[in-house]
This record gives C-alpha cells, structure tokens and sequence, in this order.
C-alpha cells in the first residue's frame, strides 16, 4: 500500500525535467546566451524580411537590451569603415540589413535577370489568363491558351505567383488565383489595379459578323454545345 504513491510519484517528477533540455539546447550542445553576440545577431537579421526591434533580438539571444542595442551599433559602425556593399540601419522601430545606395545598378541587374527574364512567353501568357480569369481550373487556361498548361501551372506556383483557391462545385477541379506575391512584383496595391483589357480586344460586331454564333466561350460544355448546335 505505502510503494504506490512512491511508485505513482517518480514519473511525475521526472518528466518535466527530461522535456526541458531539448527545448532550449541547440544541436552545438551549447544554449542561444552562450553564442557571440555579434556572429548571432548578423545570423537573424540575415533571414529577416523587416526591422527586427532590440527588445524582440534582446529576447531571443538572452542578452540584456543594451548590450544588444551597442552591438548593433558596432556592427553598423564597423560595416561603414569596411566600404561593405550592405548597411546595417536602425528604421521603423527595428534594425535591418539594406544594400548601400551606390551598388542600386548592380542590384537592379541581378534583380532583373534573375525574375523577369526567367518567365517564358508561355508562362506570362499562362499568368495573365489566370489574373483576369481567377478562380481558374487548369482546363479553361489550357482553354483558353489552347495548349496544355499543367507545366507552366506547376512553374507558377513554384514561383508563389499562383496559388490553390478553391474547387469548382460542379467537377472538383482545382481553381487557381493570384497571390499577394503577384501583387508586389506587378506593383499593384489589388487586383483592381490590373490594366483593362477592353482596348485590346476588337470590336463585338466583328467578333460576331466573323462567328453566327455570337461571342465565343472558353467553358468547356458551352465549346462542346456550340459544336453540337453547328453540327
């Protein structure tokens, strides 16, 4: 009678202390406070994509906020004396890495051949069915380009430019929008934004003197009904 609350007591005691070292130990064997500050620091605001306050770094390296506040400043003093093609600049409430202003054109050549030369022909195509048509299935854009499209969709979305938005009631196909992504590399604030496409399509009656049937439709049962009703 008196083993099994000593039985019973020992898993409560152990377990709490076995969930512990895993939490905090990184795979170095040593904690986040027994890093170099400096070295830390440039490591987390390499992979941040904004301002990082001194409070939310001061936390996450376990180091008072002053000390953390005078190594960002030595850091950003000491890139300045080294000519580095990056800054180290305290904006917004945080601190960030930037590229220095006179290495713009270098910039701006990688930036440019790395994204918009990348894009074929076909996937711009492919891009722009999407963002006029959205929420898309793969078979009305291959519709409506009139080639398959399963590649370039796959390529698109790789590239975060397209996303998965839904399905269609009917058949379940997947349908495909435009992400915030897309938004930022048109430079559009909303898909309000995107330029008409009325002064590049012609006339209605010359779509309509060309085809009896009036103006033609990508959905594949009305394509499949107008053959029938022409038959």
């Amino acid at each position: 009678m008196t083993q099994q609350p000593e039985t019973a007591g020992r898993p409560d005691t152990a377990a709490p202390a076995a969930e512990v070292p895993p939490a905090r130990t990184p795979a170095g064997g040593s904690t986040v406070a027994d890093l170099d500050l400096g070295p830390a620091l440039e490591a987390v605001l390499m992979v941040a994509d904004e301002p990082v306050a001194v409070d939310r770094l001061a936390r996450l390296l376990e180091r008072p906020a002053a000390r953390v506040a005078g190594a960002l400043a030595g850091l950003a003093a000491e890139y300045a004396a080294q000519g580095r093609g990056f800054d180290l600049r305290e904006v917004a409430g945080g601190w960030r890495f930037y590229t220095r202003p006179e290495y713009a054109d270098a910039v701006e050549r990688f930036v440019l051949d790395g994204q918009t030369a990348r894009l074929t022909q076909a996937a711009l195509e492919t891009l722009a069915v999407v963002a006029y048509r959205q929420p898309v299935s793969r078979s009305r854009v291959s519709a409506v380009r009139g080639v398959n499209c399963d590649g370039v969709i796959r390529t698109l979305l790789q590239r975060g430019l397209i996303e998965e938005a839904g399905s269609e009631p009917e058949t379940g196909a997947i349908l495909y929008g435009t992400t915030q992504y897309f938004l930022e590399r048109m430079g559009l604030r909303s898909l309000d934004e995107l330029p008409g496409l009325a002064p590049f399509l012609p006339e209605a009656e010359a779509v309509e003197a060309e085809s009896p049937e009036g103006m033609p439709s990508f959905a594949p049962d009305d394509s499949d009904g107008s053959q029938t009703a022409g038959a």
